[in-house]
């Protein structure tokens, strides 16, 4: 049964983010494209492979078996022309680094040196969330990404950690924690939070502390954009949690009221992710020795 690998990779995609509109977004085509080459991937397996529910789609038995396999297939691809590729020297090619949305504001330093050491050497920013840019990576789809720890043991990758910082909650001046500099997790019990999406690391950490501490906290809104959740605290709609850096980039900041939490306390650690035992390029090793320099 051919396989053509353009309708795997839009089906992977697909997939993926659960979304037609998404994927065709992330991979720069047009919607109708993204449906027709489903549609013949469908048709040279012989089954459906999505089940569509209103704007988002999921998995039959097949698609799931189907996107496993596919995973591993692009990735051997991938390898394979990244090493017939490799044989050049650095002079030429490109590379494609896996990045959350969070974390790529720490990246511009590292990025500018590459491009000046590199000038011929094309690089690419995939941003996807930190749990997409692990499996991605672990599947060979990507040589290299960042991710924020701890990840998923299951996937057994190697971590390099280059930053670690704590969390701040950051909310209206009225809030009843403000007057201090820091907050404990137990005296947001009762407070209106508004966090990241579910898919964000730092969401999944804060929501396994409010878990250990036995209270389910009161999320009145959620949101994929950090600025968002910020602009939202300022108009007073409640507390949300945000990385130590990011506090000099908040626009409203005379509005809000910040302090670090505490008891228990929770880092954001971030850290280069790779394969280990897998091939990497010189263009990857040399992205991770100019991030070393330039980040430590």
């Amino acid at each position: 049964m051919p396989i053509d690998i353009r309708a795997l990779r839009y089906f992977v995609e697909t997939a993926r983010l659960r979304s037609f509109t998404q994927a065709a977004s992330s991979l720069f085509v047009t919607q109708s494209t993204i449906s027709k080459m489903v549609k013949q991937l469908e048709d040279e397996v012989g089954q459906p492979l999505l089940i569509r529910e209103g704007k988002t789609v999921r998995l039959t038995d097949v698609g799931k078996v189907v996107y496993d396999r596919g995973q591993e297939a692009l990735g051997v691809v991938h390898r394979l022309t990244l090493e017939v590729a490799d044989l050049s020297s650095l002079g030429r090619g490109q590379l494609t680094v896996g990045v959350p949305p969070m974390v790529n504001l720490f990246f511009s330093p590292a990025v500018s040196a590459f491009r000046r050491r590199y000038p011929n050497l094309q690089l690419n920013l995939s941003e996807h969330g930190g749990k997409i840019v692990e499996q991605q990576v672990a599947h060979g789809e990507l040589e290299v990404g960042a991710t924020v720890l701890p990840g998923d043991s299951g996937l057994n990758l190697e971590t390099r950690q280059f930053a670690k910082y704590p969390i701040w909650a950051v909310g209206p001046h009225r809030a009843a924690w403000a007057s201090g500099r820091t907050v404990t997790l137990a005296a947001l019990r009762d407070e209106p939070l508004v966090m990241l999406t579910d898919e964000f690391s730092l969401t999944r950490m804060l929501r396994q502390a409010f878990t250990d501490a036995r209270f389910e906290p009161h999320v009145v809104a959620q949101s994929g954009h950090w600025d968002f959740l910020a602009s939202m605290a300022a108009a007073g709609l409640g507390t949300t949690f945000l990385p130590e850096p990011l506090l000099s980039r908040l626009e409203s900041r005379d509005k809000l009221a910040v302090a670090r939490l505490t008891e228990p306390t929770v880092d954001w650690a971030l850290a280069h992710i790779w394969s280990p035992g897998r091939y990497l390029s010189h263009a990857a090793r040399a992205w991770l020795e100019v991030c070393e320099e330039v980040m430590g």
